[in-house]
């Protein structure tokens, strides 16, 4: 599980400095061996300012030698440049000594003019409230700090790597690569075999050309992702624990399939994927890479329907449908609600954003909808709305869609095209204005002609998580 880093440090970073395994004197050697990190200055301007402070200084705040620590800050005081202000946040979770804490807080406050003491959270939503340039070797300084918790992470930052993210809104997770370790091709086994859930069990159901499969969210909460065969296609699903959204989709663009794993980093406290291939960084909710090589390239996964039911509703739909087994190959409790309890307890968040959305709680369920052929619109209908409102249609660019919920709280987006449809009975018969009925199936609405309207994909979300992607979404609750 991720941990929560609260409004003080990491301790469980500060922990692995002291056992040794997060070795400053390393970095700072490393860095020293190199003229082009340590010795890196500003360019002319026309208004001078101080010569940039090298990367090796700032891991002397993580030293063990206290002394040298303060004259690391010292120097990084009389050098300030605003940019700093996001590294002194960063390595602040690794720092042993309170005193050089305190410091790195002080010379925040001097130096900004906020008050936010020590809560973390505060300063670096101030920090992302502003319009700043990043320290021309953040990159290489984020990959010199969390290589020393797994040398893998390195990969993510080396060389500068193109983003269309900020580097300073990634934040470490705490947790390895993969250590939230995803389901690869898991057992499966009959309905009738799953006694141990309830009906009011939650599951994410996928029903693809005849293939029908349930995987409880209980399951998944420990794991995140599965990457699964379905109806012969290499799909990926993609449960964000922190931000509710669960994501089917298919892995395989041009030919070409990526293999996804979880990278221990988030994004506006949105799990972030990476690919085996070239250890890019891909946004979750987007399907795209963010970070890395493969940035620009016009890359995007294509998400597929999948619906957030409960295993009664599930089942009385597809008796004939498989499910995810206990026997993962993992030890971990399964049991119902054991997995983030205290997180999904309240509306807290673990992990900030930089803003927030009063309109509706910030773990208030919303069905988000997003269309690749009009980028610029995204839409999210209040989960009480829908359930109030079982056939509701609306319209993102020009495509038309109906949503219908039935009686689990369950949504399916199908598309309406023109069509207006009056009431469904929950199950299989929708009846459109005219009073002609229609056939509901996972994957269309059969007309009475046999016309077909395609099930549409769409996702839950928590209504925080899916606003600190897109603060510009319309929202109807």
């Amino acid at each position: 599980m991720n941990i929560h880093p609260g409004s003080r440090l990491f301790p469980a970073a500060r922990a692995m400095g002291r056992c040794g395994f997060f070795s400053i004197a390393l970095i700072a050697a490393c860095l020293s061996a190199s003229p082009v990190i340590a010795q890196t200055v500003a360019k002319p301007a026309a208004v001078p300012r101080p010569a940039l402070v090298p990367l090796t200084v700032f891991f002397e705040l993580a030293g063990e030698d206290e002394t040298k620590a303060l004259a690391a800050l010292k120097r990084i005081g009389d050098q300030w440049r605003d940019e700093y202000a996001a590294m002194l946040l960063e390595i602040s979770g690794f720092l042993p000594s309170r005193r050089v804490q305190s410091g790195v807080i002080a010379l925040l406050e001097k130096t900004t003019g906020q008050s936010f003491g020590g809560d973390i959270n505060r300063w670096y939503e101030w920090v992302w409230s502003k319009q700043r340039g990043a320290h021309p070797d953040y990159a290489e300084f984020k990959a010199a700090l969390y290589e020393q918790l797994d040398p893998r992470f390195r990969e993510y930052f080396r060389n500068k790597p193109q983003t269309i993210i900020r580097l300073d809104e990634i934040r470490w997770g705490g947790v390895r690569r993969d250590g939230i370790p995803p389901l690869v091709n898991p057992k499966m086994i009959a309905a009738r075999e799953a006694t141990w859930l309830a009906d009011d069990s939650i599951v994410f159901g996928v029903a693809i050309d005849g293939d029908v499969r349930a995987y409880p969210k209980r399951i998944m909460a420990w794991h995140e992702m599965f990457r699964d065969t379905i109806a012969g296609r290499k799909l990926n699903g993609v449960y964000c624990t922190l931000c509710g959204s669960m994501i089917l989709y298919d892995v395989t663009i041009n030919g070409v399939h990526y293999e996804l794993g979880t990278s221990g980093f988030l994004y506006r406290s949105n799990k972030l994927m990476y690919d085996h291939a070239t250890q890019s960084m891909w946004s979750t909710l987007t399907g795209t890479p963010v970070v890395g090589t493969l940035v620009g390239k016009g890359i995007e996964l294509k998400p597929l329907y999948i619906v957030t039911t409960t295993w009664k509703e599930w089942r009385k739909r597809h008796p004939a449908t498989l499910v995810l087994s206990l026997d993962t190959g993992h030890q971990r409790d399964y049991g119902e609600g054991v997995a983030y309890r205290n997180y999904f307890a309240t509306d807290q968040l673990m992990f900030n954003v930089p803003k927030l959305d009063t309109r509706l709680a910030n773990k208030a369920e919303v069905l988000a909808l997003r269309f690749s052929d009009a980028p610029a619109e995204q839409l999210a209908i209040a989960a009480d709305f829908l359930s109030a409102n079982r056939v509701y249609h609306d319209r993102i660019g020009r495509n038309e869609f109906v949503v219908l919920t039935d009686g689990s709280g369950a949504n399916r987006v199908y598309e309406s095209r023109k069509k207006v449809f009056a009431s469904w009975d929950g199950e299989y018969s929708l009846r459109d204005r005219e009073g002609n009925m229609w056939k509901v199936d996972e994957d269309r609405l059969t007309g009475p002609r046999g016309e077909i309207h395609k099930r549409l994909s769409a996702h839950r979300a928590f209504w925080f998580g899916w606003y600190a992607a897109y603060p510009g979404t319309r929202l109807v609750k």
